[in-house]
Parts: structure tokens; sequence; C-alpha cells
């Protein structure tokens, strides 16, 4: 990674980091004021991570997620008895607060903040198990079945599109590697809030060198990223790009029986949408390709899925609503349309400060209403 894309982005996307770690920016756009019926308080400290409640009834219910101090712990997580991440708010820095929402089926849970002191805590749904697919409304049973056929789609073309990459690397061929690497890495953005529910699985396929303790147990896409851009080589990468197949192929395998509810839909638009934030519109993703744009655009491509399969039901409770975040869709793919070259984009490294820095701004301005939808979906799938 260069220096000079991190100073862009501490000029260009610390607001727009702000807007998406608050989830809107306002309490209105999170759901509902802290301590509103329904809403669940999530504390982050160094130490750990606490529920107020403790244990809740099934149903609808708002989490809001406060770093109170933690300079080590970034992240909330909701984890079920399986082990999936149901709900997360992520790039939390000390004084900031997100929201999510979803529909709860008794069980039990744990909150999760990983790297803090105690990074788990027990959290309890008593009751009747709750309708959490939201499929008694018709409209909303479409778009989850809709999502799930394109989950499983866009997994089927990254086991498709990994091997082509794994077999290139594995025969030694530096350039034809390259050249399959970014074609293998959209519809893994298109899709990455459900890779990340499945907890290490995630961080297997697609985890920087920041984000591993020991660097000699890195691998995934951006291990091999860095030995074929940095090295310029694959020596030694034929372990790591087996590794990679089988964690794809086992994604693959998940998905064939992950269903959905609302909630996961407009949760996973607005997480795509903080992942761009996070790390494509500052130019950390693909620190080694300079790749970034084609994962913003995958990230942004995802997030458009899943807001338009929840188009039909929106429509009925808030088309001022659509129409606001059609329209931000819209120009965010407007702003990103001068930089793609054929079917990948320019690199990162050839934006100026002004060209990011309105980047931010398009996608900024998406953010915000896009974070109001996990409630609004919540409320009407209840119903």
């Amino acid at each position: 990674m260069t220096t000079k894309p991190r100073l862009f982005l501490a000029l260009a996307a610390s607001p727009l980091l702000l807007l998406t770690a608050c989830g809107g920016g306002s309490e209105a756009a999170s759901g509902g004021a802290s301590g509103a019926p329904g809403t669940v308080r999530i504390t982050l400290t160094d130490d750990g991570c606490t529920a107020e409640p403790t244990s809740v009834t099934a149903g609808a219910r708002t989490f809001e997620v406060v770093n109170e101090g933690a300079s080590s712990v970034t992240e909330g997580e909701l984890v079920n008895s399986g082990g999936r991440i149901v709900g997360e708010r992520e790039n939390l820095t000390p004084g900031l607060k997100g929201t999510f929402s979803l529909t709860l089926d008794a069980g039990d849970y744990t909150v999760q903040c990983p790297n803090a002191a105690t990074e788990s805590s027990k959290f309890t749904v008593t009751g009747a198990a709750a309708s959490a697919s939201g499929t008694a409304d018709p409209l909303f049973a479409a778009a989850t079945q809709g999502y799930q056929d394109y989950v499983k789609a866009q997994v089927a073309d990254l086991v498709t599109a990994t091997s082509a990459f794994t077999a290139a690397v594995q025969a030694g061929d530096v350039e034809k590697a390259k050249s399959l690497y970014g074609p293998a890495r959209v519809p893994y953005e298109r899709i990455e809030p459900v890779a990340e529910s499945f907890g290490d699985l995630d961080p297997l396929i697609d985890a920087r060198i920041a984000d591993v303790e020991d660097p000699s147990t890195w691998g995934g896409f951006h291990r091999i990223e860095q030995a074929l851009w940095v090295d310029g080589t694959t020596a030694g990468m034929t372990p790591v790009a087996q590794e990679l197949d089988a964690n794809v192929a086992k994604l693959a395998e998940l998905v064939q029986t992950t269903t959905y509810q609302p909630a996961d839909l407009a949760n996973g638009a607005s997480g795509l949408l903080d992942e761009v934030a996070k790390s494509k519109v500052t130019g950390e993703e693909e620190a080694y390709s300079h790749l970034d744009l084609l994962d913003f655009a995958a990230n942004v491509d995802g997030a458009r899925k899943a807001f338009d399969l929840l188009t039909p039901a929106l429509q009925v409770t808030d088309p001022d609503l659509v129409t606001t975040l059609t329209t931000q869709f819209d120009t965010v793919t407007g702003a990103l349309a001068p930089y793609q070259q054929g079917d990948t984009y320019a690199l990162y490294t050839t934006l100026t400060q002004d060209q990011v820095r309105e980047l931010a701004t398009d996608v900024d301005a998406l953010a915000e209403p896009l974070s109001t939808v996990s409630g609004k979906v919540v409320g009407a799938a209840d119903q």
C-alpha cells in the first residue's frame, strides 16, 4: 500500500466512514431513539461487549452498537447458536455508534466483539419462534427467494473464476494469474456480507496482511495478490491456492441451505456500502493490484441487487424512499462509469484527490437513506 492513497482518504472518506458507522447519522434514521421499545444496546469496550437487556422476547429488534472508548474493538456482532453472524456493525471507532435491525427467533445467541479482552457474552431470545423469514408477505417471500438464488449464482461464478485463477497460479503463469485475479474478485465482493456471516470463512478467503496476527498463517486472495504484484512470482503459492479453492468450495456448500429474512437483504446492502467506505474508496483493499474500483463496483452491484429485490415491498410502504435510493444508486453508478475500462476499472493509484473525494461524497449520499431500510423492512415484515 502506498502512502499517497491513504492521505487522500484522510480528507475524502472520513465523513463517509462516520456516516456509515453511525447508521445514517441520527437516531431517527436508525429506526428509533436509544431505549425505544424493541431496542437492544450493545456497548463495546476494550474489556468486552455487553447487551442491555441481555434477554428479549422473539420478534423484531433493533440493535444499537456503541463504542464507549474502545481502542482495540471496532465491531459488534450477534451470533446464533449455529455460529452464524446474523447481524453486525463494523468500523465503530471510539464515540461512534451504528444500528442493525432483524427479526429474531427464540434461542441462545452470543454478542461478540473481536479483539476485546473478553470477546463474547450471552444473549437470550425467549418465547415462541418468530417468523424470521418474513415470507408471510408474498412480496418479501419473493425478495428473499430471489436473493437466495442470486447468492447461489454468484458463488457458482466464484467457484468457476477462482478455479481458473488458482490453476494459473499453480501452473506458475504470473501474467495469466494476474489477468484472472480481478474476475474472481467480482462475484465474491457482490455477496461479501453473506461470506462474512460464516465466521472465520471470510478471513480465510479475503484477509489482508493487517488483519492477521501471524503473517506466516496468512492465506487467501490477498496473499496471492501480494506474490503476483509485489514478488512477481507464484513460488510457494500452490498450497495457498489449494486452500483458497477449498474455502470457496466450503462457501458454495454453505449457501445451498442458507435462507434469508428481508432484514438480511437490507443489512447486507448497508454492509456493502460500509465495505466501500472502509477499504475500497480508501485504496486499502487491493493494496498490491490497486483494483479497488473493481471491488467498489461489485459491492455497489450487490447492494443494488438487494435493494431491487426489496423494492416491490418498499414501494408499498415508502415510495419516496424508493425514489431517493434509486436516484442515489444511479448517481454512484454514473460516477464510476468514467473509470470503467472494458471488464475492469482504472487503477486506484491513478485517481486524484478530488476524484476520490467525489466518489466518497456520492457513496455518502447513498449510504444515509440506505441505512434506514432495515428498520422499515423489519417493521413491515412483522405486520
